[in-house]
């Protein structure tokens, strides 16, 4: 079992960033692969962001490709969505997942665990 909770969303100015976190309980972390995802009004939850189980491997939505940074540290349980150059389109429900895999996975399918979201808001 792996339970997660985000922090860290707030609201920002378009052009302006913010550092999202992911607490992950559990002693196997280093075992799963870490994603965000996320969730805006009338629309279906879609992917941002993955990363592997060892912190190499990585992938991006287009949308998000050189603006955020995905990482993790796994002597902390921690996972990071850093978000540069932020737009108003961004704004939407952030949700962190975790899935035992390598990774990175792409596909909301594919994570077992999630956390509870947390709310970004962009203005433009």
């Amino acid at each position: 079992q792996v339970q997660l909770v985000e922090s860290g969303g707030g609201l920002v100015q378009a052009g302006g960033s913010l550092r999202l976190s992911c607490a992950a309980s559990g002693r196997t972390f280093s075992n799963v692969a870490m994603g965000w995802f996320r969730q805006a009004p009338g629309k279906e939850r879609e992917f941002v962001a993955a990363i592997g189980w060892r912190g190499i491997s990585s992938a991006y939505a287009d949308s998000v490709k050189g603006r955020f940074t995905i990482s993790r540290d796994n002597a902390k349980t921690l996972a990071y969505l850093q978000m540069n150059s932020l737009k108003s389109e961004d704004t939407a429900v952030y949700y962190c997942a975790a899935a035992y895999s390598r990774g990175p996975l792409a596909r909301v399918g594919d994570y077992e665990y999630w956390g509870q979201g947390t709310q970004v808001t962009v203005s433009s």
